[in-house]
């Protein structure tokens, strides 16, 4: 009952600023209106009862009305000097001043709402990253939008974030880098509506608490309601599942992939946008489940990388990583025709065979012999 009176009260908030907005455009177009009427007033009055002609009539009645008075032309006759007095002295100038006032208060009201995530950017082509992490949620995205700006393909998409975690603004390092943001509940149906989720490029869901299963709830709640706005149209769509039983829901719901939430490597979220099932393979460099990176204490000499691979790959023993050389060095996947020697082998292989050293030795020098 208390979050339901926390989202309405947020909601009666939006509803208020976005109607504060209306309000203030209203009376500027109102204001701008009636200044365009007393300005065609007053010329026509000046061509009537001065002579002027319409270009001298016009420019008599802009200067007298911004105050500049050149004094090339005045009006001379006492019903031009009436009309003079009664459209611009009295009214003209002043509605002038009140719709620079009005504009000046609207301008101000609209980079507010932009800083404090109320305003509808309306974005298209970009990418959109819905809920924020509960804790360094600032630190997290700066991390994040950083490998967006490095990586090729996405180094010039706008980023726009809809989240609760800011209700005073993103901070300055995220605007800097382009971010912009609406406040709002992720599951929120107008808050979706307003980050233009169907003319993204990319949409990334987050879970909100990495180890609570009720942010797979809410995620599946944005997926189905992304499906609703989007339909076959819904752009590529990555969602953190915090319990394993859930990611097969989750695909179902509309997401093109799934990810556990690793806080510490938001590049794994950028890899799967960029290189679709990528990020699968990097998921599994953090867990023992499927294949999975291991070390073997195996000494090679003067060894051919691209031999000592396909030796390891024929005999199912794994994919060889890396090596460590002598000097203790990490050399990850270097070139078909490097020699290397080495002190360790770093192989990814497979749940349901992990060979022991000695198997891979055998493998390397069985093969040796044979050559």
């Amino acid at each position: 009952m208390l979050f339901l009176r926390v989202l309405r009260r947020r909601q009666t908030c939006n509803q208020l600023s976005q109607q504060l907005d209306i309000n203030m455009r209203s009376r500027l177009r109102r204001a701008f209106y009636w200044l365009m009427t007393l300005t065609g007033l007053h010329t026509i009055a000046m061509v009537a009862f001065e002579g002027l002609g319409w270009g001298d009539a016009l420019w008599l009645t802009l200067t007298t009305m911004t105050t500049v008075g050149y004094g090339d032309f005045s009006a001379a006759t006492p019903l031009g000097r009436t009309a003079t007095v009664v459209l611009l002295y009295v009214a003209g100038i002043t509605l002038l001043a009140q719709l620079a006032s009005d504009y000046i208060d609207y301008r101000l009201k609209r980079k507010e709402s932009m800083i404090k995530g109320r305003w509808r950017w309306k974005m298209q082509d970009h990418v959109l990253i819905i809920n924020s992490p509960n804790n360094n949620a600032a630190v997290y995205f700066e991390r994040l939008v950083a490998q967006l700006r490095t990586t090729e393909q996405l180094g010039d998409v706008p980023v726009q974030i809809l989240t609760d975690a800011f209700p005073d603004g993103l901070p300055e390092s995220l605007r800097e880098m382009g971010v912009v943001h609406h406040h709002g509940e992720p599951a929120d149906p107008q808050a979706l509506e307003a980050v233009t989720p169907a003319q993204a490029r990319a949409i990334i869901i987050l879970a909100r608490d990495e180890y609570s299963r009720v942010s797979d709830s809410i995620t599946l709640d944005v997926l189905m309601q992304l499906q609703g706005s989007c339909g076959d149209a819904q752009p590529y769509t990555v969602a953190e599942c915090v319990h394993e039983g859930n990611r097969r829901r989750t695909e179902l719901a509309g997401a093109s992939t799934t990810l556990r939430p690793i806080r510490a490597y938001p590049e794994m979220l950028v890899r799967s946008l960029v290189a679709p099932g990528a990020e699968k393979i990097l998921e599994n460099l953090f867990t023992h489940h499927d294949d999975h990176a291991m070390r073997y204490p195996v000494q090679l000499e003067n060894a051919v990388w691209a031999d000592v691979t396909c030796r390891l790959m024929a005999a199912g023993m794994g994919t060889l990583m890396a090596y460590v050389a002598e000097d203790g060095d990490i050399i990850c996947h270097p070139a078909h025709d490097h020699r290397f020697s080495a002190k360790a082998l770093i192989l990814m292989v497979r749940e349901e065979f992990v060979p022991s050293t000695e198997d891979i030795e055998r493998c390397i020098r069985q093969d040796e012999a044979k050559t």
